[in-house]
């Protein structure tokens, strides 16, 4: 764009604006260079804005030493792109702002600022600094109606942002404003808002999940990690490389992704896999069991990481889930750093990936059997694996399953052993249905 550009200038030739303030020999065609005058054009400027830069106040500016007959008011304005790049001029060094430093860390501009204030600030900070008045550029795509169309008045396609806050909350917009690939047009409409609350839901439904699974918790509770169960740790793994991932993605301002891989997490890691097997130790376990205790700590990790991960894209949910687990506690969840993760050692992570792999083709196998009525939940079914991945004990927690076998392929029948009364596991121990198995005659005991 730079190299393309057809021309440069710095005014326009209009009768509004910003106007230059110079005055031009008008013999030798050189423009006045006196600090006295410069600083009475200022004072005059800052007490009555542009129009003090007026033919009849012309000669009240030039002073005493000079006269209107040798000196021509230049009447022209500075153009608007040129006025504009100046800007990291009057906002960043100017003193007003302490906070802010030049050069600037970001410039964020819409697609169409290639040859407009993206490159009249490159160009006039270059000529006059040497350098790009930023660190980096961010372009920003626009937003169409659901069809693909430019929005207009007379299309009468246009959507008001607060007409979809007061019908989806603000949150449900955000996340939508994330979602998109925003450096490429996009598009916005209520099917496309249905889908992103669907998306919501799910990161809702996770926080709380997570909140009634934390009730009571404490420190006297939490158990070292190299004392955890395997699972535990596996999830401490995860969490781990999810949050090295989400720090890429913010270096890169990569928000689709960030959305993203938070949602797969919740919904993939969590909801469809770690909560759907735990759920049995959270409920069932005594409470000072060690599985149940791993279970709450690595809840609690969760939670505090999760939080502060969805505090920028669900403002308003993020805050509500903090304050509902910490109402005594003064602050917010913005007032907090980036949760500090640490990496788990000893953690097999190809060996989950195909523990997994399997447990879905377990599932999928199960699923043939339920729509017949053969059996009503998975807790009801025996499982033939073709390989022992952990022990059948281990495999029948992971699978939620009554018990699990190796043979040459996958298989699944009913099982014959009695269910539970409390914990609805099937289990040998069992004698007749509704009697209880012998984790929960301890545990009652």
């Amino acid at each position: 764009m730079v190299a393309g550009r057809p021309d440069w200038v710095i005014s326009r030739q209009r009768a509004w604006g910003v106007p230059i303030t110079l005055f031009v020999n008008r013999t030798t065609g050189q423009y006045l260079v006196d600090p006295e005058v410069n600083r009475r054009i200022v004072a005059a400027v800052r007490e009555q804005g542009v129009d003090a830069w007026s033919e009849e106040a012309a000669q009240d500016l030039l002073g005493a030493d000079y006269t209107l007959a040798d000196y021509e008011r230049v009447t022209d304005i500075l153009d608007v792109w040129f006025d504009s790049g100046c800007t990291h001029a009057f906002v960043l060094e100017s003193g007003r702002w302490p906070d802010l430093q030049w050069p600037a860390d970001l410039y964020l501009e819409g697609s169409d600022q290639h040859r407009g204030w993206f490159q009249s600030s490159l160009m006039e900070a270059c000529g006059t600094r040497g350098r790009a008045p930023y660190d980096a550029v961010l372009t920003h795509g626009f937003t169409m109606d659901a069809k693909g169309m430019k929005m207009s008045k007379s299309l009468g396609n246009t959507i008001n942002p607060l007409d979809l806050m007061k019908e989806s909350g603000a949150d449900i917009l955000r996340l939508w404003a994330l979602s998109v690939d925003f450096t490429e047009d996009h598009r916005i409409g209520k099917e496309i808002l249905n889908g992103v609350s669907d998306q919501y839901r799910k990161l809702r439904n996770t926080f709380r999940y997570l909140l009634g699974a934390l009730e009571g918790f404490d420190e006297a509770e939490r158990l070292p990690v190299a004392d955890m169960p395997e699972l535990e740790r596996y999830m401490l793994h995860l969490l781990a490389e999810l949050d090295a991932k989400l720090r890429a993605a913010v270096e890169v301002y990569d928000f689709n992704s960030y959305v993203r891989l938070l949602t797969e997490f919740a919904q993939e890691d969590l909801s469809a896999f770690y909560f759907d097997i735990r759920k049995d130790s959270l409920y069932c376990d005594g409470v000072d069991d060690p599985k149940r205790r791993g279970c709450r700590t690595v809840f609690d990790t969760l939670f505090h990481a999760l939080v502060r991960y969805a505090a920028p894209v669900l403002c308003f949910t993020a805050e509500e889930v903090w304050q509902d687990r910490f109402p005594s506690e003064d602050g917010s969840v913005h007032l907090l750093e980036w949760p500090e993760v640490p990496a788990v050692a000893d953690v097999d992570a190809a060996h989950w990936v195909a523990v997994r792999a399997l447990r879905t083709q377990v599932t999928e196998a199960i699923e043939p059997l339920r729509r017949e009525k053969i059996v009503r939940s998975s807790l009801e079914a025996e499982v033939v694996v073709p390989e022992a991945m952990l022990s059948p004990a281990a495999l029948a927690e992971l699978f939620i399953v009554a018990k699990v076998t190796t043979g040459e392929a996958i298989t699944v029948s009913r099982t014959d052993f009695h269910k539970c009364g409390r914990c609805w596991r099937h289990l040998p121990e069992v004698a007749v249905d509704r009697d209880l198995c012998d984790r929960c005659t301890g545990v009652v005991a």
